[in-house]
């Protein structure tokens, strides 16, 4: 099985990777977890007189960085090595698209989140996720 575990560093995250974990002890074999973080777009046209595009990365890649550290531990600590990606774009639809491209059977998600997110409403990614995927959506609380 492979299973997309999307997280942004929240409490909820966090609870979404105890989650897979819980539910891979249920599995015949270990399943295959591609955990996923997507930061939102800074408009470029705010920044482009002011930040390089490499500090910019930059800035996309730490906060990638210390967002999953928590579920990598996490999962590491547990034996399961996942598969990580950090993304930038649109939160909801780039989850659900990336469901699709790499055959996740199921996404795991934390239902609100917080920090990078921050400018969205609270529970507005989960929604959007639910809106946009053809997959089974999991959200834990």
């Amino acid at each position: 099985m492979r299973i997309l575990l999307a997280v942004d560093g929240s409490e909820h995250g966090v609870r979404a990777v105890a989650e897979v974990l819980r539910l891979s002890a249920n599995f015949t074999s270990v399943p295959e977890i591609h955990l996923l973080f997507v930061h939102a777009a800074v408009p470029s046209g705010l920044l482009q007189h002011h930040v390089s595009r490499e500090a910019l990365n930059d800035y996309y890649r730490e906060e990638g960085e210390d967002a999953t550290r928590i579920a990598l531990e996490t999962l590491r600590n547990a034996k399961v090595e996942p598969i990580l990606h950090l993304h930038v774009g649109p939160p909801a639809e780039t989850i659900a698209r990336y469901a699709e491209q790499h055959d996740c059977e199921m996404i795991v998600m934390g239902r609100r989140g917080h920090g990078a997110l921050a400018s969205f409403a609270l529970g507005s990614i989960a929604s959007g996720v639910l809106h946009h995927s053809k997959r089974p959506v999991l959200l834990v609380r």
